[in-house]
C-alpha cells in the first residue's frame, strides 16, 4: 500500500511540474509578435492604355517594371510598403485593319500606334494580411517622366490561294518632353501571396488621377488632352 501512495504521488508530481514547465513556456512566448523590416526586389508586366479607349487586348501596350522596396510591418496584421520602379507604360490603337478579297487574291491592311511612356514611379503602399502570407493593399503612386517614343506600322499582308507574302513599314519619333506632365499621380489596389518567406506573387491596378499631357498651353477645355494611365501589372516579389 505505502509503494502505491509512493507511486501516486510521483505521478501527480510529475505532471504538476510538466504543468508549470509549459504555462512558463507559454507565457515566455511574444504575443502579436512583429515582423522585421526586410528589403525586397520585385519586377513583372505592364499592361496598359489611355483612359479614352475602350478596354480591350487591342488598346493595350506591353511593357515591364522593375525596382526595389522596404517592407515595414506596423502590426501583426498591417505593414507600409514604400518602392522605386522603372515603370514603362502607353497605349496601342489599331488605326485601321481592313481585309479585301477580289477572286482568288486576299490583301489585309493593318495600321497600328503605340506610345511608350517611362516613368520613374513611387507607390506608397499599405498593406492588410486577413491570412498568413496572403494580403491586400491600396495607396498612392507618384510618378516621374523620363522620356518617350510615338511608333507608327503598317503591314500589308497579301494571300494568292496558298501563298502568303507580307510587308511591313514603321516609323518612329521621339516625344516632346515638354508635351508630357513631369509628374502624374495615381492610386494602386492590389493583392498579393508569399509562397514562401521570402517569394511571393503581386497584382496591381493603377489609376492615375492627371492628366498625362502638359495642357498648359490650351486655350479651351476642347483643346485640353484628357487621357489618364490604366495599368494592370503582375510580377514577382523578392524579401531578403
Amino acid at each position: 500500500m505505502n509503494k502505491l501512495f509512493l507511486g501516486v504521488a510521483l505521478v501527480a508530481g510529475t505532471l504538476v511540474f510538466a504543468q508549470e514547465v509549459t504555462s512558463a513556456q507559454i507565457s515566455q512566448m511574444p504575443l502579436n509578435k512583429k515582423e522585421p523590416v526586410r528589403f525586397g526586389i520585385k519586377g513583372g508586366g505592364n499592361a496598359s492604355q489611355f483612359s479614352e479607349q475602350q478596354l480591350n487586348s487591342k488598346n493595350q501596350k506591353l511593357g515591364f517594371n522593375a525596382g526595389v522596396f522596404v517592407n515595414i510591418p506596423l502590426s501583426q496584421k498591417f505593414a507600409l510598403q514604400p518602392e522605386v520602379l522603372y515603370n514603362q507604360i502607353g497605349a496601342k490603337s489599331v488605326i485601321l485593319d481592313n481585309e479585301v478579297t477580289t477572286g482568288f487574291t486576299t490583301v489585309r491592311t493593318k495600321q497600328e500606334f503605340t506610345t511608350t511612356l517611362n516613368y520613374i514611379s513611387v507607390p506608397v503602399m499599405l498593406q492588410m494580411k486577413p491570412a498568413d502570407n496572403f494580403y491586400l493593399e491600396a495607396g498612392p503612386e507618384v510618378s516621374y517622366f523620363l522620356d518617350g517614343k510615338n511608333k507608327g506600322q503598317q503591314t500589308v499582308t497579301t494571300s494568292i490561294l496558298d501563298t502568303t507574302t507580307s510587308q511591313t513599314q514603321s516609323n518612329s519619333e521621339d516625344i516632346n518632353k515638354d508635351d508630357i506632365k513631369k509628374f502624374n499621380l495615381g492610386l494602386a489596389i492590389g493583392l498579393g501571396y508569399y509562397f514562401t518567406p521570402n517569394l511571393g506573387i503581386n497584382a496591381r491596378y493603377i489609376n492615375s488621377l492627371t492628366h498625362i499631357a502638359d495642357n498648359s498651353g490650351a486655350m479651351n477645355e476642347m483643346q485640353k488632352n484628357i487621357n489618364t494611365h490604366r495599368v494592370f501589372q503582375l510580377g514577382l516579389n523578392y524579401k531578403f
